[in-house]
């Protein structure tokens, strides 16, 4: 019987560092998917647990998410949620494009 794929030679290193220096935190992921801005527990997503985001504040109680280099939303600490992006991997908006 033959196989269908064989083992790649190559490593996988997973993603590098993250940082975001045009924001105003970088902020870790939990394993359910939340992080803590302010006090305030905001629920995310698991898929990015784990991970680093960059959180920049835009406005009072105003707060514009990022992953890597492209925006996800926007979070507003009153109502605890998120408001995503209709494409967050379309056009960048934040500083970093």
């Amino acid at each position: 019987m033959m196989e269908a794929s064989t083992p790649s030679t190559r490593p996988c290193r997973g993603l590098p560092e993250l940082s975001y220096p045009f924001h105003d935190r970088d902020v870790l992921v939990t394993a359910c998917g939340r992080i803590c801005l302010r006090h305030k527990k905001i629920n995310l997503s698991t898929v990015l647990a784990g991970q680093t985001i960059g959180n920049k504040e835009i406005d009072d109680g105003l707060w514009l998410i990022s992953f890597m280099h492209h925006d996800l939303g926007y979070i507003d600490l009153e109502q605890r949620s998120l408001r995503p992006l209709d494409n967050p991997f379309g056009p960048r908006l934040s500083p970093m494009s």
